[in-house]
């Protein structure tokens, strides 16, 4: 199996598989508990149809939107995700340049194997900062200051993850950072040895934003360490005001379920918020955030920009999002197995392929643009049109 082989999501699982030592590949793959969530958070989008118009002049499509100030070429970003030279020695440098050349975001972890500076010099398109709130003020104050001297346009919190979740297929294999493997686990690497040597023979693996803090050695503050001992469970409403007066600019909220606490971010001075279970990787048994969009878009969406990710997968899975009210959607695992399958001509694949999706989707609907999309085109199992309708209006 080849690049060129890869024409969807699956694909480039499949090829990630072929090419990542077990205990990595899983690191991805994997989710909390029994991964109910991990399943839920696609199967969610079956319970909804799409209702296409026909006859309406589709010849140009203009899919680009706008989201906390930022223009997007499409309707999905690149969410921050953490640890990604491990998956290819590019990294997030691959990440970067494929969104810039699809004119869209990218996010950049707290524990990313890139510094933030480095990306921001090399790439004008937005760039958001996913940021853990750590114990030490002084530290999250810093790292605040620094985001901001380099130019990132968006702050992002994660306020899903103030433990990590249970993620037993990492626990199986021994998976951790740094490695400490079981057998079985130190099988896989050996069957796999182009990872091995891509991995020895390019710089050094380090997590440029918290090098001074967090000890690759393995000494007391791991990354296993990082989330039990540096990031503070006792983080409030009160916490996240400061910051989000302290940054004054983009701030988003990655990790927001329920209504309510989507109006106390809107009452704080937020810009936006992604509905988010951390892709099932957290609190398994969860609602999907695509269940829960129709509801908060109802309640905040004239206040801030609701955004989702979890569970994205196709071109009209995006757009159902989109006409349930989403601003804009992010992709994870949707270019980490294609960053894995190929650097980045794979995510690049994998983003073209996505716009393309879109990009046909959007006219087979009978739409131009994204704001032509609605409840109206959308029908959920066991519902008429007119009470899906009543009830989109009611919420």
């Amino acid at each position: 199996m080849r690049l060129k082989d890869c024409h969807n999501f699956h694909d480039f699982r499949k090829l990630a598989q072929r090419r990542l030592p077990g205990p990595i590949f899983n690191y991805i793959d994997g989710g909390a508990d029994d991964e109910v969530t991990l399943r839920k958070n696609s199967s969610a989008f079956d319970t909804c149809d799409l209702l296409p118009s026909v006859l309406r002049g589709v010849k140009d499509v203009d899919m680009s939107v706008t989201v906390m100030g930022q223009k997007l070429d499409m309707p999905v970003y690149c969410s921050p995700t953490a640890l990604q030279r491990l998956f290819h020695h590019q990294g997030e440098r691959a990440v970067a340049a494929a969104a810039e050349k699809y004119g869209t975001m990218f996010g950049v972890s707290s524990l990313g194997t890139v510094s933030l500076e480095e990306l921001r010099q090399k790439h004008k398109n937005p760039q958001v900062y996913q940021f853990y709130f750590h114990k030490d003020r002084g530290l999250n104050a810093a790292m605040m200051e620094r985001a901001k001297e380099a130019g990132v346009e968006v702050m992002m919190l994660t306020v899903d993850s103030i433990t990590g979740g249970n993620r037993e297929r990492d626990l199986r294999t021994g998976f951790s950072i740094p490695f400490r493997l079981t057998l079985g686990g130190m099988i896989q690497f050996a069957i796999k040895p182009m990872w091995g040597i891509n991995y020895v023979t390019h710089e050094k693996f380090r997590l440029p934003q918290l090098d001074e803090h967090v000890d690759m050695g393995g000494g007391a503050s791991s990354i296993g360490g990082y989330f039990t001992d540096m990031l503070d469970p006792s983080m409030t409403w009160d916490d996240v005001a400061q910051m989000v007066r302290d940054w004054d600019g983009q701030f988003c909220l990655k990790g927001i379920m329920t209504v309510e606490d989507a109006k106390r971010a809107a009452e704080i001075g937020c810009t936006g918020i992604i509905l988010s279970n951390h892709g099932g990787r957290q609190l398994d048994g969860s609602r999907t955030p695509f269940d829960q969009l129709d509801e908060i878009v109802q309640a905040v969406g004239d206040k801030l920009d609701v955004m989702m990710d979890s569970g994205i997968q196709r071109g009209t899975h995006v757009l159902k999002a989109l006409s349930l009210g989403a601003k804009a959607v992010g992709i994870g695992r949707g270019y980490l197995y294609a960053l894995a399958a190929g650097g980045q001509p794979a995510v690049e694949r994998a983003l073209g392929l996505m716009q393309a999706e879109i990009e046909r989707d959007m006219k087979l609907m009978g739409v131009t643009r994204v704001d032509q999309l609605s409840h109206d085109n959308l029908r959920f199992l066991g519902e008429s049109g007119a009470a899906k309708i009543s009830t989109g209006a009611a919420a």
